[in-house]
């Protein structure tokens, strides 16, 4: 793997992740979109596959010079700077704009989709200049791909779930984590037709209440917010390895046809955002106008000034 380039590199690594933590906590947009858009998406997924528990095996000998090093090998052949960099990003922006986000598309759902509209769109248009979709297979796997993305995001979600199971957190976990290795597959939406969303985004929000009671001796919050993200975070663990495997030998073996397909998730989830925008907007007027088109026309800036300022970093 190529590393990026010194201090800057890496910093972008980090934005690039908050970006990706910051898009998966809407609903109807993909943290693997994200990735695509800024250009680290085959090597999350190269990392994601190179993890190899056998390495946990070193730890044995790591008071040795020779096991120090093994660890050492192992960490970066499995790419573990790029993943913890690009992971502390996900989380750190996740954990502090779930509460942020939620407020936004509750409070102001026209101008935030709009906003992620124009972002989807303008990537997607920059993403399709890399790709070939010229073939007739292509062109049927452009299709299934738009088609599975349109029918996906117009379910309608379940009723909210305030006290979900340990086995449904699980399940969910492995089930919304997809959103990080396919574009186009929004976790958060998964989370809302499963009715997990409100309960999910208020996690964060019930540690720190959790912790906050456990100062005067109430562990019980606490515990109960904890086991609730560690159920989640178990699922998201086993759903993201799986599917990350799925995805490289589909690259592997048919790399074009399978960006076109991914591309094409991004263009079939785009339904999402323009009904919760057109469900919003009663009217059009001069200012509701304004509040679709500036959102919109700022998200289609924010990919192209990405495009154009990231693309001398390799990754």
């Amino acid at each position: 793997m190529t590393d990026p380039a010194g201090a800057r590199g890496w910093l972008a690594v980090y934005l690039k992740g908050a970006c990706m933590g910051a898009a998966d906590t809407v609903p109807g947009v993909s943290g693997g979109t994200i990735a695509v858009i800024l250009g680290v998406y085959e090597r999350l997924i190269a990392a994601l596959t190179s993890v190899d528990p056998r390495a946990v095996g070193h730890l044995a000998s790591v008071h040795t010079r020779e096991g120090r090093a093994a660890i050492v090998e192992d960490l970066l052949r499995m790419d573990a700077p790029f993943l913890s960099v690009l992971g502390a990003g996900v989380l750190s922006a996740a954990a502090a704009l779930a509460t942020v986000m939620h407020v936004a598309v509750t409070e102001y759902p026209a101008p935030t989709y709009a906003f992620f509209f124009g972002l989807i769109a303008a990537s997607a248009v920059v993403l399709y200049r890399y790709v070939d979709a010229a073939s007739p297979t292509r062109a049927v796997v452009a299709t299934a791909g738009f088609l599975l993305a349109f029918v996906v995001t117009g379910i309608s979600g379940a009723s909210p779930i305030e006290n979900p199971s340990i086995l449904l957190l699980f399940l969910a976990g492995a089930v919304a984590i997809t959103a990080m290795v396919l574009p186009g597959v929004s976790g958060s939406f998964l989370l809302f037709v499963l009715g997990l969303y409100n309960y999910m985004t208020g996690l964060p929000g019930a540690v720190a209440y959790g912790l906050l009671r456990a100062n005067g001796g109430d562990w019980a919050t606490l515990a109960d917010a904890l086991t609730s993200l560690a159920a989640f975070g178990a699922g998201a663990v086993i759903g993201v390895f799986t599917v990350a495997y799925a995805v490289r030998a589909a690259l592997r073996r048919y790399r074009e046809a399978t960006f076109v397909f991914l591309v094409s998730l991004m263009v079939g989830a785009l339904r999402l955002p323009l009904e919760l925008v057109a469900e919003d907007v009663d009217a059009l007027t001069p200012t509701t106008a304004l509040l679709v088109i500036v959102p919109a026309a700022v998200g289609v800036a924010a990919v192209l000034a990405l495009d154009r300022y990231t693309d001398d970093l390799e990754y």
